[in-house]
């Protein structure tokens, strides 16, 4: 009998040590691919906590966007719970992201000076990744493309995700599915455009949001998962201005963007807007 049946509950606690090739488990998890991405650019021992964190990033970015287009084109479909079982996990997903800021949250000037160089033009806002949230969430850019023209299937994915329905145009098409009055102009907007807040729309929320038990409570449910992702989205950009504002202060950001400026304005802007205001009408 092999040491793997042993050790799947056969009288053996032993576990199989003995592969042909490459584990099982790095043939799954390609751990060595992962753990060999880390190429520095200084000699500043603080730089690999930086660049590891960044990757960190990247996964979590690469999950969010899994979780959010599932759980868009279930709400597509009319499949609320494969939609709102998504949307949970990636609620967690959003938590551990927000998590990745600790490690770099007490950078000072002079620690982020030792290996800053070394970025050359990089910046965060170069994320195809981290773009295609964005798209997702609402905040469509054509120029944000231009970056990536240098990459014809990143630049592709990203001109795909640019026309497609967000995650907030879905759930509006479910709402007028299901007969509440969300403007036929909301739902023949120009889908490459940015979101832009609709007092209509405010007005269909306060009703679902009036009547919690009310005929459409599911809906009522929808609104607030959507809710806990919008303010971990706001919490994630909040971090980020603190992060930078507090390992470089108001200097230009790497990429020549504005830094802490940028940022500031990143941060006062809400997802899903209309979820927001219509509180204020319940």
């Amino acid at each position: 009998m092999s040491h793997a049946l042993d050790a799947s509950g056969a009288g053996s606690d032993t576990p199989n040590l003995d592969f042909a090739g490459t584990t099982p488990y790095e043939d799954y998890v390609q751990a060595d691919v992962l753990t060999h991405l880390q190429h520095l650019r200084s000699d500043d021992p603080g730089e690999m906590v930086f660049l590891v964190t960044t990757q960190v990033m990247e996964l979590w970015f690469t999950v969010i966007v899994h979780e959010w287009e599932t759980a868009a084109r279930a709400l597509r479909e009319d499949d609320l719970p494969v939609a709102m079982d998504a949307l949970k996990r990636s609620l967690r997903e959003l938590e551990a992201l927000n998590h990745s800021w600790r490690p770099l949250a007490q950078l000072t000037p002079a620690q982020f000076n030792a290996y800053r160089g070394a970025l050359g033009e990089g910046s965060g806002f170069q994320s195809a990744m981290y773009r295609r949230m964005e798209f997702l969430l609402g905040e469509k850019s054509a120029s944000m493309l231009v970056p990536h023209r240098g990459a014809p299937r990143v630049h592709a994915e990203l001109e795909k995700a640019l026309q497609e329905p967000s995650l907030y145009d879905e759930t509006l098409r479910l709402l007028a599915r299901r007969g509440l009055p969300v403007p036929q102009s909301v739902l023949d907007r120009d889908l490459s455009q940015r979101y832009e807040p609709s007092a209509a729309v405010e007005a269909v929320w306060t009703e679902l949001y009036a009547d919690p038990a009310g005929t459409h409570a599911d809906l009522h449910r929808l609104g607030e998962v959507l809710t806990d992702v919008a303010e971990l989205v706001w919490r994630w950009r909040n971090d980020h201005l603190v992060a930078t504002r507090r390992a470089m202060g108001a200097k230009t950001g790497t990429g020549g963007s504005a830094g802490v400026t940028w940022l500031e304005k990143r941060a006062t802007k809400n997802v899903f807007p209309e979820l927001w205001t219509a509180r204020s009408h319940v």
